[in-house]
């Protein structure tokens, strides 16, 4: 398997990906759309000096993602800048191999090459085995986002 950052060629095998992703979260958020979606922008991911797009392939085949974007923290917070991780996806037929977790090291490592001392992510609470995977790189639980549909 060979791990490498995103170039502008892969968006079409990274659009199918995000689309699992979609889906795979619908069961934890019924206000996420029906009809097809996106969430992320492909493009600025994988052309922005401030973020870091990763793809594992296998074969030529994309089985993996994930990526990095630096971002201005909250100013009560005692760093001014943070990483947040996002689009942490891994083709189900190669779950259990530390591919998430080989993915979550790169970019940590290219985290603290850009002075960035803390990392965040999003994951839905009941998503159990997602925050196992994050747990097992040093991910801890920090704050709940709570919501309320009226």
């Amino acid at each position: 398997m060979n791990i490498r950052e995103a170039n502008l060629g892969d968006i079409p095998a990274l659009l199918e990906l995000e689309q699992y992703v979609i889906e795979a979260e619908k069961p934890f958020n019924s206000s996420i759309k029906t009809e097809k979606t996106y969430y992320y922008d492909l493009g600025d991911l994988i052309s922005s000096k401030n973020a870091c797009l990763i793809v594992v392939e296998d074969s030529g085949k994309i089985v993996a993602t994930g990526y990095a974007k630096i971002s201005e923290s909250k100013v009560a917070l005692n760093h001014d800048k943070h990483s947040y991780f996002g689009f942490m996806y891994v083709c189900p037929e190669y779950r259990g191999k530390a591919i998430n977790q080989k993915v979550m090291e790169h970019l940590i490592k290219w985290s603290k090459s850009r002075g960035i001392t803390d990392c965040y992510l999003d994951v839905y609470s009941q998503n159990q085995s997602a925050i196992k995977a994050y747990e097992k790189t040093g991910f801890e639980p920090c704050l709940m986002e709570m919501k309320l549909s009226i």
